[in-house]
């Protein structure tokens, strides 16, 4: 009782228009405020991990509605269909649970409710496969990080997905930040963390080789790594489909009816359907998932993060990841960390910081990467970018990257992490239902853990699904996917043999990433097909060179437009709404 009371005292102090209640073994905020950051504040205050679940915070926003992105699909052709497994959410997770259940003869189905999988923060990742020397020792997030980072160089090359491993850097610019670093040593040591080290300033430019002149040294850590989030999540979901997974995209979760502790039937815009076990991997949206299921104890607090892409001219300045120590106080310091430079330092041995800050990362694809920031917003779908905070961070990361320019900066976007109040993901069997598994609060360090939390889930699932069928491994089961060719990596022989088997793949049709017609129809024939321009772009890169489609875009919708014999203007850029051509012109070619 004394806990409650103390949350609640601190919460009237806030707002007396807040309610506080105890419910379920969870900490319920409920009223109307006018503030965002006063809700986002209310339920960091009610975290008490010691003696609650988690907090359950329903404080509105006074006049704010959130508008969903709705499938415009409206048919029955999922009605009636009884998966052994349903999977909500096409992220990393969802598509890295799917291909690992996919090694048992299960009917698995896993729901998207947008038109491609990593549409979501998956998509909107900086690829980064983090170490993990910032996250708290008995946290989640480090528990599978650790396995997650040590499952990807294996994972990379079964599904033929680039990924390297440069290490990872936090640069420091005071001599006596060298006594905390070697407090971090120790810690990564305590973690199972291996390799950590701190490097005087010559050793690190072997690493990094363009430092500013400020640095005097820096943490290197070799674990750490780069891959394409997006296309480790395509390859996860087309190996998964090859494995007999079925993958059901433009389809959103609209209800659950459950009865004595059991989720009895699941509704979609695609009809009813009736799995054993539901998997909760719906990223911004698992709490509301999980308040379906009856089994809500957490909740998502949108936070907005916006990164910035550079040509890849200007990759050159930073090979692994690179960041400045949060123990540094420079002039434009990211305002998302505390100014006290002591609490700094703590937040960065105890973990509890909600952001490793703004800094470079080399794309896997050449680029340089630079972000994100860190932003409350009460909107879950607020991807829009600001230009003061794009500013904001350029100018910032200029400081590092001294060479950089404005010129450079090719695109920049913005995605939302699923942040919890208590800042830990939340992957557990269901406390008050039995058949469904979250894997909620996904936000950094999601794209590593998430080949680590797919382990795991699938263990309890084939455990679950134990207890009423016999669950039997699939004998096909095929851990390689055979990524088809990519020119653009190949020597000159083997690339010519290609031409001269398929002429298709001598014509450039994407002249910034060097990609060819043969290559995009592959895409069109893979077992997870998306024939719109950005389903295309996420597979190949077409549209993510220096002219952002402005010479390819057009040929990429012709030839999806050839490819399935429709018109033109039936081609997409990404989902059914987002129209590129309203009609044909007059006189035009079909």
């Amino acid at each position: 009782m004394r806990h409650f009371n103390k949350i609640c005292k601190q919460i009237r102090a806030l707002s007396p228009r807040i309610t506080v209640s105890e419910e379920r073994g969870c900490i319920v905020l409920r009223g109307v405020v006018d503030d965002w950051n006063t809700v986002v504040k209310a339920g960091q205050l009610a975290v008490d991990k010691k003696n609650y679940l988690g907090v359950i915070n329903d404080i509105r926003l006074k006049g704010f509605k959130q508008n969903k992105t709705l499938p415009t699909v409206q048919d029955q052709s999922l009605n009636g269909e009884k998966p052994d497994v349903l999977i909500i959410g096409g992220g990393i997770v969802g598509c890295a649970i799917a291909r690992e259940l996919s090694r048992y003869q299960l009917d698995i189905l896993l729901v998207e409710r947008k038109a491609d999988v990593a549409l979501g923060a998956t998509g909107a990742n900086g690829g980064v496969v983090h170490v993990g020397v910032n996250f708290s020792k008995k946290s989640l997030k480090h528990r599978y990080n650790l396995r997650g980072n040590q499952i990807y160089p294996a994972l990379s090359k079964q599904l033929s997905v680039p990924f390297e491993q440069k290490g990872q850097v936090m640069l420091c610019v005071k001599n006596w930040e060298r006594i905390l670093v070697w407090i971090l040593k120790l810690k990564a040591r305590a973690m199972g963390i291996s390799g950590v080290t701190y490097l005087k300033r010559d050793a690190l430019r072997q690493h990094e080789p363009h430092l500013p002149d400020f640095v005097i040294g820096g943490m290197y850590m070799p674990t750490g790594g780069i891959t394409s989030p997006y296309e480790m999540t395509i390859a996860l979901a087309e190996n998964a489909v090859a494995n007999k997974a079925r993958i059901s995209l433009n389809t959103q979760v609209t209800s659950m009816e459950t009865s004595n502790r059991q989720i009895i039937h699941v509704g979609t815009n695609k009809g009813r359907l009736y799995p054993q076990i539901v998997i909760n991997a719906a990223g911004v949206y698992a709490d509301e998932i999980a308040e379906m299921g009856g089994d809500r104890t957490f909740t998502i607090h949108p936070r907005r993060g916006t990164d910035i892409i550079t040509d890849k001219k200007s990759g050159y300045m930073v090979r692994s990841s690179m960041g400045i120590s949060p123990f540094a106080i420079l002039p434009h310091q990211l305002s998302a960390l505390p100014k006290n430079p002591i609490k700094r330092m703590i937040n960065g041995f105890t973990g509890k910081s909600h952001t490793k800050g703004v800094g470079l990362i080399h794309s896997i694809h050449g680029n340089m990467l630079i972000g994100p920031n860190a932003i409350e917003t009460p909107d879950r779908e607020d991807t829009a970018t600001h230009g003061d905070e794009v500013n904001s961070i350029l100018e910032m990361q200029k400081q590092i990257a001294t060479e950089l320019k404005s010129s450079d900066v090719i695109a920049y976007f913005t995605g939302i992490r699923a942040a919890t109040y208590e800042e830990d993901f939340v992957v557990r069997k269901g406390l008050f239902t039995d058949n469904i598994i979250h894997a909620g609060g996904i936000q950094s360090p999601g794209v590593t853990a998430a080949p680590a939390i797919a382990e795991e889930i699938a263990g309890w699932c084939i455990q679950m699904l134990g207890q009423s069928m016999k669950v039997v491994v699939n004998p096909d089961f095929n851990p390689l996917r055979i990524a088809p060719p990519r020119l653009n990596t190949l020597e000159d022989s083997k690339r010519n043999a290609l031409i001269r088997e398929n002429p298709d793949y001598g014509m450039i049709v994407c002249r910034c990433e060097e990609i060819s017609k043969g290559e995009i129809i592959d895409a069109l024939n893979s077992s997870l097909t998306v024939p719109t321009q950005d389903g295309i772009k996420r597979r190949l890169r077409p549209g993510m060179g220096r002219c952002q489609g402005g010479f390819c875009g057009p040929l990429v919708a012709r030839i999806i437009a050839d490819h399935f014999n429709i018109p033109l203007s039936a081609v997409k850029k990404s989902s059914e709404n987002s129209v590129i051509l309203y009609h044909q012109a007059k006189g035009a070619p079909q």
